[in-house]
């Protein structure tokens, strides 16, 4: 046993920085005392998934990755992976599923939870996951030494561990024996395996509660108060449980099993659990769940009556079965000014915010009384309940569309104030006495919580998440100086020093927009210009925000990966009194970060150019199939029916776009976002409707198949002499340097066309669409009705159409242009799941991250001179709603990521591209390695 001590006073600091979990797969995942729950995906569990267990047994290997992607798209963070079952070989299957992620970027982006009661399945899981992942799980069941051994081998592997609440005598079942365990736990752990007390989770054991057993009364509070025991004793621990079996005892009654889950999970959050495998498809809204129910379900959870069990058992009967109702009220018209001003901006209703607003005006000695009373007021309250998690994305704007509209129709009255304020003062004064219910007190005003900047950087073109970060902090009260999109450094400088704004907002979506990030933090510093930089955009992280942006700025530099985080970082970097400590805990924090990324990289093992060359991918090209196309050359799509690429759409990232996480059609009836993403659906297809209707977008495209082979391995030497007349041109590929396990090849898409000295005749393709003419003009004649929600929606409508229409098109070069699949009958869930022969591959993603092979299109197909589409500086396409990209045909072409790359490729490319090696780093330095 370890010597008895306080753990309370153990100290895990680097300087004054608190430690945080941090796992990863592709993507980093950093557990914060910030961070909202973090849900565990578990349909990949043989032990939770009947289907998966099925696919597993009958060795259906690749329908049971969709199953994986089902979970990361409906929201799972981490994804559980178990394999013990007594009809298969888990060992073998854990290693084989786990290997077939890795080529799966949109699975592999989040980290894995290898779980497992067999420590040699885990130990071959953990030989073979990329990334941090975490271990499920490790007990003292068998003793202090294996337990040790165990950890310190997880320890070596650099992952995170589950600990469950079980020794030698058996689980913890009450709170004395959970914190006893716990305690013992983590002194062993930290003190004995040196394990880091951030990579250590405990799941203290949820048991049924309402079982009728007087044993189990206290189940769920044992848990609830050993949990916040933990949380205050045992430093930088995650707290984790599988949620479902709290309500196990009222199976086949969802309306009482979703409103325990809720209710368990309220308390709980509070108490500090921070993560657990919960179904969201069995999950209330705490503050939805009707009163008597929450008495009753509350009683039995929090053990608040002795007859608690029995009074619920006979209340679930009544609400069994029972449906949601869902009907239009207009009650609240009756309620005071102030009230109905409120509901209108939660609700986002905006019928009668004119008329409401016109008799708050009436009763005002001054017209921005209004703004700054009863608008700011409703506002606050959406501000909070988005923070709270009680309101979604897609109302928040539809609250700042209210809002704007009701200030557009008070402008006209301020600016005649201003001309002569006191006769006006004097004329209201003489008004009707308002009533203490109905007085309005002015706030901060609008704006006055703080001014932000927020831009676009130059060479980009993309702002969906930017201008819905806008429309939040607005929201919370902040003034927004938005620049747009494609803005020079300078004028983004210029601008924030003579507006003397409080923060600048970074926002970018291509990889070369990192640079200009990093340039623009540079120019700040050089210049002494000191106001915070928040970061953002799809291809941004915490880890380039720590590495590449941090060391170069010495004020506050901080990654948003959300809107509702905006708020949270925004109001504490601008907080008078405790934001100089913050900006000093988020510095500790990043150079805590960036020593350990570095670190972490020095342990991955990279192969030479040479080596990895040696270690390609092999085809046998004189059996492979390989198709001639039944239309060599250049074609070009003037003008795209739009109605026939509504098929195509995968609406999904739509939804995900807007916050609101889930697959669909499975979303629209989703217990906690349903109705807000039905709601979202009806007014995208509304707008979509107006868009056929009114021919208000075009869309165009122009594509080529080409003869082509590979040529000194990584190259692609395409013919267009023989079908354009023009010159030949060579795509450059990069190649995968990864150390790999043997078997493993290191990919290029070059591996993928017959090499010239095979003598085998191969060909290739590529293509750009475009859906976004017309789509700008649009946002602007939205925004200037001050419709903002809107103006987002068309711009994520134009980008779901573009993504149709290269599916669209795909689907036409494989049945008819190319033709080697003519007899393909697809569904349009098969189509998004990619189930096709052939893949499409685009410059700036995870095959080919090289950005500049775009310009090496534009030549072959002359898109700008056909289509019209740009590119910009940076190399992104304008208008923003367009694709572009390859086409392969080989049966054994597949989708995969180069990941980092080593400097000697990047030299050989520079030579292989005729191009000098500083423009080389400069277009790839996000993929370099060792750098």
């Amino acid at each position: 046993m370890v010597e008895e001590k306080s753990i309370s006073k153990m100290t895990f600091l680097t300087g004054k920085q608190e430690r945080h979990l941090k796992l990863s797969g592709l993507e980093p995942l950093v557990v914060t005392p910030e961070s909202n729950f973090i849900n565990v995906g578990e349909r990949t569990n043989v032990a939770g998934s009947k289907k998966f267990l099925r696919l597993i047994k009958e060795e259906r290997y690749e329908e049971a990755l969709s199953v994986a992607r089902e979970q990361v798209e409906g929201g799972a963070q981490i994804l559980d992976v178990n394999m013990d079952d007594g009809l298969i070989d888990g060992k073998e299957a854990m290693v084989k599923f786990l290997n077939l992620i890795v080529a799966e970027p949109d699975i592999a982006r989040i980290p894995i939870m290898i779980d497992s009661s067999k420590w040699e399945i885990i130990e071959a899981g953990l030989q073979v996951v990329q990334g941090k992942c975490v271990v499920n799980s490790i007990s003292l069941k068998e003793g202090e030494e294996d337990f040790l051994a165990q950890a310190r081998k997880i320890r070596r592997y650099g992952a995170a561990v589950v600990v469950m609440a079980f020794d030698e005598t058996g689980q913890a079942d009450n709170y004395e024996r959970r914190v006893e365990i716990a305690k013992r736990s983590y002194q062993l752990l930290t003190e004995r395996a040196k394990f880091p007390p951030e990579d250590i989770i405990l799941d203290l054991n949820i048991f049924p509660v309402g079982t009728g057993m007087e044993e189990h009364r206290r189940n769920a509070l044992d848990y609830i108060e050993a949990t916040r025991w933990a949380r205050e004793n045992l430093p930088f621990v995650s707290l984790s449980g599988g949620v479902s079996n709290v309500s196990f005892s009222f199976r086949g009654n969802d309306p009482v099993r979703e409103a325990m889950h809720s209710v368990f999970l309220y308390h709980a959050i509070k108490a500090g659990m921070n993560m657990g495998i919960v179904n969201p498809a069995l999950l209330e809204v705490y503050d939805n769940i009707p009163k008597e129910l929450l008495e009753h379900v509350e009683d039995v959870v929090l053990d608040r009556r002795d007859d608690a069990t029995e009074r619920l058992l006979t209340f679930a009967e009544t609400v069994v079965g029972k449906e949601k109702e869902s009907k239009v009220d207009l009650s609240w018209r009756d309620e005071p000014l102030q009230k109905r001003i409120s509901h209108a901006l939660v609700k986002g209703i905006d019928q009668y915010i004119v008329e409401d607003v016109e008799e708050a005006r009436s009763r005002s000695s001054r017209t921005l009384d209004v703004i700054e009373g009863p608008l700011m007021t409703g506002m606050n309250v959406v501000g909070d309940l988005f923070g709270s998690g009680k309101m979604f994305l897609p109302q928040v704007v539809k609250s700042a569309r209210v809002m704007k509209r009701a200030v557009a129709h008070l402008l006209p009255y301020i600016e005649e104030e201003k001309k002569a304020p006191q006769t006006l003062k004097e004329e209201r004064s003489q008004g009707e006495v308002r009533t203490e219910e109905e007085a309005f007190t002015p706030r901060s005003g609008a704006g006055g919580a703080g001014k932000i900047l927020l831009a676009t950087v130059k060479g980009d073109v993309h702002d969906i998440g930017k201008n819905i970060v806008s429309v939040v902090l607005a929201c919370n009260n902040y003034e927004i100086i938005d620049l747009g999109v494609m803005v020079p450094p300078q004028k983004i400088i210029e601008t924030a020093k003579a507006e003397q704004v409080d923060a600048i907002g970074l926002s970018g979506l291509i990889t070369p927009s990192l640079d200009e990030m990093a340039f623009l933090a540079q120019e700040m510093e050089r210049q002494g210009f000191q106001v915070p930089l928040l970061i953002g955009g799809a291809t941004t992280s915490k880890a380039h925000t720590a590495v590449k942006i941090d060391p170069h700025y010495s004020n506050a530099v901080v990654h948003i990966n959300d809107a509702s985080r905006a708020v949270t970082v925004v109001g504490e970097l601008l907080k008078k009194e405790t934001n100089q400590e913050f900006r000093a805990n988020l510095k500790a924090e990043y150079d805590n970060f960036r020593k350990n990324f570095k670190k972490r990289s020095k342990v991955k093992e990279y192969l030479s150019i040479a080596e990895a060359r040696e270690n390609r991918y092999q085809i046998d090209w004189q059996t492979t199939e390989i198709t001639k196309p039944n239309q060599l050359g250049v074609q070009v799509i003037e003008d795209m029916e739009l109605e026939k690429l509504l098929p195509f759409i995968d609406w999904t990232p739509f939804f995900r776009s807007w916050e609101l996480h889930g697959r669909f059609p499975a979303i629209l009836d989703d217990e906690i976002v349903g109705e807000h993403a039905t709601s979202l659906f009806k007014d995208a297809n509304e707008l979509l409707n107006l868009i056929l209707e009114k021919k208000l977008l075009k869309a165009k495209a122009v594509f080529g198949l080409f003869p082509a082979n590979s040529v000194n391995s990584d190259d692609i030497e395409v013919n267009s002499e023989a079908t354009t007349g023009a010159k030949n041109v060579i795509f450059r590929t990069l190649r995968q340097q990864l150390s790999k396990y043997e078997g493993k090849p290191n990919f290029a898409l070059a591996d993928f066309i017959a090499p010239k000295e095979s003598g085998v005749q191969d060909y290739v393709g590529c293509f750009c669409v475009s859906t976004g003419f017309g789509t700008e003009e649009l946002a602007r004649s939205f925004e200037a009705e001050h419709d903002q929600y809107n103006s987002i929606l068309i711009k994520a409508l134009s980008d779901r159409l573009a993504e149709a229409f290269a599916e669209y098109l795909h689907k036409k070069i494989r049945t008819q242009d190319w033709g080697y699949a003519p007899n393909e009958a697809l569904s349009n869930e098969e189509l998004i799941k990619e189930s096709y022969k052939g893949i499409r591959p685009a410059p700036g993603y995870p095959a080919c991250p090289d950005h500049l092979e775009k310009l090496t299109i534009w030549d072959l197909l002359k898109v700008e001179e056909r289509i019209g589409v740009k590119l910009t500086e940076s190399l992104a396409m304008w208008p923003a709603a367009s694709v572009s990209g390859y086409y392969f045909a080989n049966p054994e072409a597949r989708y995969f990521g180069v990941g980092k790359i080593t400097k000697d490729q990047v030299a050989d490319f520079a030579k292989r591209k005729e191009i000098p090696l500083e423009e080389a780093e400069k277009w790839l330095s996000p993929s370099i390695a060792d750098e």
